[in-house]
């Protein structure tokens, strides 16, 4: 690995422990306690996305498989597939922890984004964009390139799904996370694009938010007149 993927794992690593300097001085602010997590996500994944982008200046004006990367046509057309590749993947993959393994939907993970997101509305852009840009920085780039070049396809998505399931303390859905980081290594490998993974990554988080933050009113108002509507229909019957 060479010093500037070193240098970006360590900046991630910590951006992801700040928050125990971070909350302190929030709180000395006078920032609500219950503000605080959402508040410092904003700030810290803001910086380190700034100081990671720094750090790759160099190789994006010299970039990596120059020769080898899909021509603009092909990028589009794969960022656009990989959309529901990366769905049709997580539900696959949920259906076999359910059905199989007897793994309850849901994640405590997306929980506590939700409620945190509840609290501080700005952290939308984390989650939808700015979170999923580090990530395939960090994942697909740094960790799965690296043992790419030294391993298989295989092992690298393996090992870089691993360790991003373990990143968002979710063992649970482990399968789930595999599946993602499998079609995301893919997409990257098959274009040799980062932008690629990107938008699956981006598309698929923007999603969460919308349904669970943006439209979470709506939404369970609409559930609550489907369930009236088959009160109804039930009563008639």
């Amino acid at each position: 690995m060479n010093k500037r993927y070193a240098w970006i794992l360590i900046i991630y690593i910590l951006m992801l422990l700040s928050g125990i300097v971070g909350g302190p001085i929030l709180l000395s602010l006078d920032v609500p306690r219950d503000q605080i997590p959402g508040l410092w996500n904003v700030i810290s994944f803001t910086i380190g996305l700034i100081i990671i982008f720094i750090l790759l200046i160099p190789e994006l004006k010299n970039p990596l498989y120059r020769d080898e990367r899909a021509n603009i046509p092909q990028t589009i057309g794969w960022a656009i597939l990989g959309i529901p590749m990366v769905f049709i993947a997580q539900i696959i993959a949920a259906s076999i922890e359910m059905q199989v393994f007897g793994v309850e939907p849901g994640s405590k993970n997306t929980d506590m984004i939700v409620d945190l997101t509840l609290s501080v509305p700005l952290l939308i852009l984390v989650v939808s964009v700015i979170g999923p840009i580090l990530e395939e920085i960090v994942f697909r780039k740094v960790i799965f390139g690296t043992i790419y070049k030294r391993t298989n396809f295989f092992i690298a998505a393996s090992i870089s799904s691993l360790i991003f399931a373990v990143v968002h303390r979710d063992f649970s859905h482990l399968l789930v996370y595999a599946a993602l980081g499998f079609t995301f290594s893919f997409l990257y490998v098959k274009t040799k694009r980062l932008i690629v993974p990107i938008v699956a990554h981006v598309a698929v988080n923007t999603s969460v938010m919308l349904i669970q933050v943006v439209f979470r009113d709506e939404i369970q108002e609409l559930e609550k007149q489907l369930q009236s509507t088959q009160l109804i229909i039930g009563g008639l019957l």
